[in-house]
């Protein structure tokens, strides 16, 4: 009783205290400390709950604000999930001060080298950078996604195997109020295409990484429909959040988005009849090289289509493969076209992560410019995630990204024929679907220098190295029996 009575003194005291102290804050107009009690939660739980902790932060982040799209410091940061992605890496220094911070065969996976080797890289290329304080600033909001996404996920994902479709469900939820937000804005000014690139906001900061993302969440979310330990009122949940998804989806008018799903279903359709990792690979060869060949009647054929983007969903499909007079088809192409000289100049360290957009307009060609091109260093990034880690890093930052793209497609398919568990491979081909959205993608965007996006990338493949290794140690085991 008089432990009780003493807690119950502190509360008051401690409310007491806060109360004065907020009200001298308003005072003197500095209201942030009224997040002090959620900072002390926060902090609490990074010590008590870390897993609670990381599922907070996935839920927060389709529903966090950048600064700088709000016009707040001028700084690009992600208000509330940066400051913890921060804390988080702060936490994983302190662990590994003791030893190891986190699961150790998810560290020492060679996966997990592999970005520690990608993040060295951009170390080293951020010494040479032409903005050395740009590419810093990259490397450091990049290796705290690594470790807030990949590794801390990661490490409660093999120790918590629940956490797996708790992540997607963190995640889809409240993207799901995003996407009810974004539609009723649109419903406003009669779900016109012009309006569907910017009702987003301020969540997103336009409608190709709010499509994006939209078609990386589509397959997982699909995928827990077929989990059978989930009661009917969770599968009704479930389905209904997918509905909402598919509607945002639609009226995004994200054409790459569309793409990205349909060749995702037709890479599913051919895993269904039994096509193979290498088969495939080399039919992508052979089309390739087709291509590659072809590419002067290809071009031709396309410049045949003038359909430009349009409110009608059929035109603005349509429109997908107009190089000849959509403006936004063609600013891409002068994006690529100066990524490739921007590369040419500098093939080995590249530019420095993070400096495309100040340093591309001088490497604009006049035949390339468009009615959108701009001088400024605010017209955005390379338009791709394979292109510009060229232009900024070199060879290697591009092989880091095929490297990532090999890894999905190897766990993708070896994962269907080691997994015992049939929601375990399920799950595996949801979430290998919803990477490779992004990786097709990625061919015409690239977003992994914000939160929305490197949650769901990272975190899937955080996911499918968990179920990589319950694959090996199950195989272990069986290895284990035959021998004895």
């Amino acid at each position: 009783m008089m432990a009780s009575h003493s807690m119950h003194k502190l509360a008051h005291w401690s409310i007491g205290l806060f109360a004065v102290a907020l009200s001298t804050a308003l005072y003197y107009e500095w209201p942030w400390l009224a997040l002090l009690p959620a900072v002390i939660g926060m902090i609490w739980l990074a010590f008590a709950r870390l897993d609670v902790l990381i599922l907070v932060l996935i839920a927060c982040v389709p529903l966090s604000l950048s600064l700088e799209d709000l016009e707040i410091g001028g700084i690009g940061l992600y208000l509330p999930t940066e400051p913890l992605l921060a804390g988080l890496l702060g936490l994983f220094a302190l662990r590994a001060l003791r030893g190891w911070p986190i699961e150790k065969r998810v560290l020492q996976h060679p996966f997990s080298r592999l970005v520690s080797i990608s993040l060295a890289w951009i170390l080293i290329t951020t010494i040479t950078s032409e903005f050395p304080i740009v590419s810093l600033k990259f490397l450091i909001a990049r290796t705290w996604f690594i470790v807030g996404f990949l590794w801390f996920l990661g490490h409660f994902f093999v120790h918590q195997p629940a956490h797996r479709h708790k992540f997607i469900m963190a995640y889809a939820f409240p993207l799901c109020v995003v996407v009810i937000y974004t539609v009723i804005r649109h419903a406003g000014f009669g779900f016109e295409k012009d309006a569907g690139h910017w009702v987003m906001k301020p969540f997103f900061k336009d409608h190709t990484s709010y499509g994006a993302v939209l078609a990386m969440i589509t397959p997982p979310l699909s995928s827990l429909l077929f989990f059978k330990r989930f009661s009917p009122f969770v599968k009704a949940l479930l389905a209904g959040a997918l509905c909402i998804i598919g509607v945002g989806l639609i009226l995004s008018y994200t054409r790459a988005a569309w793409v990205s799903l349909v060749a995702v279903g037709v890479l599913w359709g051919l895993m269904r009849v039994g096509f193979q990792l290498k088969t495939l690979l080399s039919i992508g060869l052979i089309v390739l090289a087709f291509g590659w060949f072809a590419r002067d009647a290809l071009v031709i054929q396309l410049e045949r289509n003038n359909q430009d983007s349009s409110d009608d969903l059929s035109e603005h499909v349509e429109s997908i493969s107009n190089v000849s007079s959509d403006a936004s088809n063609l600013e891409r192409l002068n994006r690529w076209n100066a990524a490739l000289a921007l590369f040419a100049e500098r093939p080995v360290v590249g530019w420095g992560a993070g400096t495309y957009q100040f340093v591309y307009a001088p490497f604009q060609q006049s035949k390339d410019r468009t009615i959108i091109s701009t001088n400024n260093a605010d017209g955005g990034n390379a338009h791709s995630e394979y292109l510009g880690p060229l232009a900024e890093q070199g060879v290697p930052g591009l092989i880091g990204v095929l490297c990532l793209l090999g890894f999905c497609l190897h766990w993708g398919f070896r994962l269907q024929r080691t997994l015992n568990d049939r929601e375990d491979r399920i799950l595996a081909m949801g979430v290998f679907l919803g990477l490779m959205t992004y990786f097709v993608h990625g061919v015409l965007n690239n977003y992994l220098d914000t939160d929305k996006a490197s949650a769901l990338f990272w975190g899937f493949f955080a996911l499918m190295l968990a179920l990589d290794l319950k694959a090996s140690l199950s195989k272990a085991e069986r290895t284990l029996v035959v021998t004895t």
